[in-house]
């Protein structure tokens, strides 16, 4: 999976292709081909990224000064992988998930695997962020939305916070990178994606709801 689907189309960070090589994907996800080229279900109805896009997004997150000891905001639980490969790097992650049946099976496959004293899943509107823990020096949202939601930039660390996020409709967006300096914020579009729809305060109404990327 490392050598195929991400060293092979560009990711070189050391720190990050380790953190892939360690964490067991199929102790997060179920079904046949945990380790396939694409998109797996976690449960109800919902979806974890194909290994690639995770390792993109993370990639466009590393704060300055790396992973060690970094406050991370993940938007979006799923299956605790996410959160399991910044916790390997040294993040200390606070993790938002909105369903509270995927939140639990998130805490006990973090824990399962080790992860849980250096990740928290909290269940809540992950638009609106979770200030108690800010400022963050990476925010990594796992889902679509409109726009960036508000909040979220003003937790940033200052300087040189980074929030990654995919930005558009429905049906077509463009990952998007946020960095922040002082009270100055750089956004910057990069490729197309197609995620699920971001639900909350800030996000695409409810009964738009089809799942998590």
């Amino acid at each position: 999976m490392v050598a195929r689907q991400i060293e092979a189309r560009g990711i070189s960070d050391p720190e990050l292709l380790s953190a892939f090589r360690t964490v067991e994907r199929h102790a997060f996800v179920e079904g046949p081909e945990p380790y396939g080229d694409h998109a797996l279900p976690v449960g109800i109805g919902q979806t974890i990224s194909q290994p690639y896009v995770v390792a993109v997004m993370t990639d466009l997150a590393r704060p300055r000064g790396g992973w060690a000891d970094a406050s991370v905001l993940e938007v979006g639980t799923g299956s605790g992988y996410q959160a399991a490969l910044l916790a390997e790097m040294g993040a200390r992650v606070t993790s938002i998930e909105r369903h509270d049946e995927l939140a639990r099976g998130a805490r006990e496959r973090l824990r399962s695997a080790g992860y849980d004293g250096a990740v928290e899943v909290v269940v809540g509107d992950g638009t609106l962020g979770w200030a108690a823990r800010a400022p963050y020096r990476s925010i990594i949202v796992t889902a679509a939305g409109p726009s960036i939601p508000a909040p979220l930039p003003a937790q940033l660390s200052p300087d040189g916070g980074r929030l990654v996020m995919p930005v558009g409709s429905r049906t077509h967006q463009l990952l998007t990178v946020v960095e922040r300096a002082g009270d100055s914020y750089t956004t910057t579009e990069l490729e197309a994606v197609v995620f699920v729809p971001l639900i909350g305060e800030h996000g695409f109404a409810p009964e738009s709801d089809e799942g998590r990327a």
